[in-house]
């Protein structure tokens, strides 16, 4: 996790121009994600100042400050320019207050401005410092992108899992992350795998050593991040230990708030663990789109089990037709028998 992040990285990512304060940028640092715009604080309301956060105005912000005195507005600007505060962020192209440039001047607190609307900016500026400000966790195993689909493949330590990875950036796909991915949560359906800086774009092979994937394979060959999608465990083949067979068993691994599918693979001698990796990414994917290949199965098994049921049926009553017809064949030769024995005399 990342305590601060600087408003000079802020200026870069959002793309924001700078209308004062360049030689601060370093300087400033921001703590926290949310976004506050200073309405009522124009009003003189400052019982609750949020004076950590950004401090963006808008349209109305800016409209507003017009009808304000000016010893009113500098006494404004000047409560709002705290020791603290990192920048003051002006959207929509608009011109900065004289009013804010000299209170920001004397606390060193940059100005910048956007040409964007304040709700884009607003959007840009807080998925950004969402990314780079949350709680990140540790996860050992390895993360690629399979199809689009980020997948982290996990299990004990030398069963196969960095090779498995290699094999798949041979068959095109990409490496996001190998031994330790640091994952954190965008939202409250997505969790975001990313590489720590040190382990980016490398791979370590047993037997070889460590190798640089987008230096032997090209930018095609890794990522920098995705959202991991799947949890493919890897795991040693017993005939003791039981497998899903028929897909109707995905587990589910909590973390954060989010509930990421799990698929365990026996590993065992002639498997090709890349393409059941591969298509596992693809019956995912079906499965997401709506189609289950296990539902398929279910249905024709129940509608053969119906057809099966039906002939069975029939047979009973055409057996037992026959054997009602045995039976009135025996009836009959037995009256014949007893109608033709020889009259004995009393």
């Amino acid at each position: 996790m990342t305590d601060s992040v600087s408003v000079a990285d802020l200026v870069t990512n959002a793309r924001l121009d700078v209308y004062y304060g360049q030689e601060y940028l370093d300087q400033r640092h921001i703590s926290t994600s949310d976004i506050s715009r200073p309405g009522l604080e124009l009003t003189g309301f400052f019982n609750y100042y949020p004076a950590k956060r950004i401090q963006l105005l808008g349209i109305t912000e800016i409209s507003y400050s017009k009808g304000m005195t000016h010893e009113t507005l500098l006494d404004v600007m000047k409560k709002m320019c705290q020791p603290q505060t990192p920048a003051f962020v002006i959207s929509t192209q608009l011109d900065p207050p004289d009013e804010l440039l000299e209170a920001a001047k004397e606390q060193h607190i940059p100005v910048l401005g956007s040409k964007l609307t304040t709700s884009r900016i607003l959007s840009n500026m807080t998925n950004y410092l969402e990314d780079k400000l949350a709680e990140r966790k540790s996860l050992h195993g390895v993360l690629v992108d399979v199809y689009g689909l980020g997948i982290l493949i996990t299990g004990d330590s030398g069963i196969g899992k960095s090779e498995t990875a290699l094999e798949l950036v041979k068959r095109g796909h990409r490496l996001i992350a190998d031994d330790r991915v640091e994952v954190y949560q965008q939202d409250e359906q997505t969790l975001v795998g990313t590489a720590p800086a040190i382990l980016r774009h490398l791979l370590e092979i047993r037997g070889i050593g460590i190798i640089d994937v987008m230096t032997l394979f090209g930018a095609g060959a890794v990522r920098s991040q995705t959202q991991v999608a799947l949890i493919i465990h890897l795991a040693n083949y017993t005939k003791e230990a039981k497998f899903d067979r028929l897909g109707n068993g995905t587990q589910h691994v909590h973390i954060f708030d989010v509930d990421v599918p799990k698929i365990t693979i026996p590993v065992k001698t002639g498997r090709n663990l890349a393409i059941i990796i591969e298509a596992a990414a693809m019956n995912f994917r079906a499965q997401s789109m709506g189609y289950d290949a296990t539902e398929t199965f279910d249905r024709n098994l129940n509608n053969l089990i119906k057809v099966n049921s039906k002939v069975d049926a029939t047979q009973k009553k055409e057996q037992a037709s026959v054997e009602e017809k045995n039976k009135n064949l025996i009836g009959e030769d037995d009256k014949g028998k007893k109608n033709n024995a020889p009259k004995t005399s009393k």
